[in-house]
């Protein structure tokens, strides 16, 4: 009776140190962070159809040999953009919608403890996003996602993680500049406040109610660059979040697809880390975080080791790859579905120097769904090639990588050579002879790569017209008429097609170079497909049967010899001899 006397005074003495507080003295936590994984759930690409080097079924692998170790405390968390890039993820969004789609399948068997949406993830719609918020067994973040109706965050803001008694606090935050790229129909009911701002906001939130031990930021947001930080509202600002935001311990960002680990002071002289893991599972970020109670400041010290994981490294879990076997041969069978034929072969490698048939097929589809006199259209991919013959779901996806919306609009002849004007200024050079450079290529001890954003080389359809190298922008496009033999005339107004990226305001071809406000993109909107526009294109090329692939050739660079003879070096330069 005693011995239970005492064991009773122990247990009591326990439980009200327990509830007065008491921290552990010595407590080491694993975080593991995923960002744009873009749908790389298998390690295998239906598109090109091969195995690849990287996928959740390895980063799980890993993980789930941390956990199993003796005194694990691990933390998984994805920052964002799962929803988009491959056919696994396409399938749930937009085929089979009505069982839990397989994001909800794979990322709850993984056990992530909580993610942050991405602007990719709200690209599907409110079906598929609202949907997954139900079917994730872990919150889903995004503080500053606010309902219009009550100035609450449409998803949860942040979510809170207790390891051995050590309170750890993840924020989620994402882009604010989705209305730049979406239509407003995709994200209604909801705004998307300035992160800073945000972040101000719930962290004071936070220490009030939470009285955290650690905080991560989990922010679907690039880095950020110089050009960010003048910026009243920037896409890329988790390093300034990071600087001006006191109470966050480290950052997991992502959407700019870098590999970082930067370390940044925030106004309290204290130390933050932000790390990138790229993206499509290529890396897994890792850090170890050292709790060590400090009695006199009754606060934990806290010791950061980071690093990023090469995932081609590591082997595919078998226990993984078995469990969604099922699902994954589903969509394989499904990609592999023949929709028409082409007679020619087709490649995006044409598109980086002047009209090609890859991008006019896209331009004669637009022209004929919209009923438009004008299409714009740009090189989404940089490498993608279709043979001729048959054509298969799966080379949809390189056709047209992304989930655009078809807009038809209307803008007058004036707003469309600025339109072509803004195009061509970051896609050419201004040329003084042949030896000069034409494009933006920029060459370092890794190779030569494009410096500007080829999906941002869009060109027309619709209209014939020249764009000369010799000329200072501005003057650079001279539109000769209508592709029909009509007169173009600057004055009228005219129906175009384009995707809803470009048509929302994306790459800042209708802003800065057409000139219209983002109110007036609203008003000139006449008609957008309720369904992505991969799926009228697969629609259309089934209609027709065979498609014969033509180059329209209703523009030229001139002068041509100079064209010639840069194409032909700067080709070589790219891609290798032709």
């Amino acid at each position: 009776m005693k011995r239970f006397y005492i064991y009773f005074l122990f247990f009591t003495a326990f439980v009200l140190s327990s509830c007065n507080g008491h921290k552990a003295e010595h407590v080491k936590v694993k975080v593991f962070g995923t960002s744009d994984v873009h749908g790389a759930l298998f390690p295998y690409d239906l598109v090109g159809d091969k195995e690849t080097t990287s996928s959740l079924a390895q980063v799980y692998s890993y993980v789930d040999q941390e956990r199993k170790k003796e005194e694990s405390e691990v933390i998984l968390l994805d920052n964002g953009d799962i929803l988009q890039g491959d056919p696994l993820v396409y399938y749930s969004n937009f085929e089979k919608t009505k069982t839990k789609h397989i994001c909800a399948e794979v990322m709850n068997f993984m056990q992530y403890d909580a993610g942050t949406i991405g602007n990719h993830d709200i690209e599907p719609g409110h079906e598929v996003y609202d949907k997954l918020v139900k079917e994730f067994q872990f919150p889903w973040l995004a503080a500053n996602a606010v309902r219009n109706s009550d100035g609450k965050p449409y998803f949860q803001p942040y979510s809170v993680i207790e390891k051995k008694g050590v309170k750890i606090v993840v924020l989620g935050l994402l882009t604010p500049a989705i209305p730049k790229w979406l239509p407003e129909k995709i994200w209604s009911g909801m705004h998307f406040e300035p992160m800073i701002e945000s972040a101000q906001k719930w962290i004071k939130i936070i220490k009030e109610k939470e009285s955290p031990d650690f905080v991560i930021g989990l922010f679907h947001s690039g880095a950020g660059e110089e050009h960010d930080r003048t910026e009243v509202n920037p896409e890329n600002a988790s390093v300034l979040v990071a600087e001006k935001v006191s109470g966050i311990d480290m950052v997991i960002c992502g959407h700019d697809h870098q590999e970082n680990i930067i370390w940044v002071e925030n106004p309290d002289k204290e130390k933050v880390l932000v790390i990138n893991p790229q993206s499509r599972a290529h890396f897994l970020a890792e850090v170890d975080v050292d709790f060590s109670w400090n009695q006199e400041t009754k606060k934990y010290h806290k010791t950061l080791n980071p690093k990023l994981i090469e995932v081609r490294d590591l082997q595919a879990s078998k226990e993984y790859i078995d469990r969604f076997q099922p699902l994954f041969d589903e969509v394989s069978k499904y990609v592999s579905r023949p929709v028409g034929t082409f007679k020619h072969s087709i490649s995006t490698k044409d598109a980086m120097f002047g009209d090609s048939p890859f991008i006019d097929l896209v331009q004669n589809i637009q022209l004929d769904l919209a009923d438009a006199d004008i299409s714009f259209a740009s090189p989404l991919s940089f490498n993608a090639i279709i043979d001729s013959g048959e054509l298969q779901v799966r080379d949809l996806f390189n056709l047209y990588r992304f989930e655009n919306l078809l807009y038809t609009i209307n803008l007058t002849g004036k707003e469309i050579h600025g339109f072509l004007e803004f195009s061509y200024k970051d896609w050419f050079h201004q040329m003084e002879k042949a030896s000069d450079p034409m494009l933006f290529i920029e060459t370092t001890e890794k190779g030569s790569k494009l410096s500007t954003m080829f999906f941002n080389y869009s060109s027309a359809e619709g209209i014939d017209y020249v764009v000369d190298l010799r000329k200072p922008y501005g003057e650079r496009v001279k539109i000769l008429k209508m592709s029909n033999g009509e007169a173009f005339d600057e004055a009228k107004m005219y129906r175009v097609a384009l995707n809803s990226y470009r048509g929302n305001g994306g790459g800042n071809h209708l802003t800065e170079g057409a000139g219209l406000t983002k109110e007036e993109l609203t008003t000139r909107l006449i008609n957008s497909t309720t369904k992505d526009l991969r799926y009228y294109l697969m629609k259309w090329i089934e209609e027709k049967g065979t498609v014969d692939i033509q180059c329209n050739q209703n523009w030229k660079v001139i002068p041509e010899e100079w064209h010639a003879e840069a194409t032909k070096r700067e080709y070589e330069l790219l891609y290798g001899e032709k």
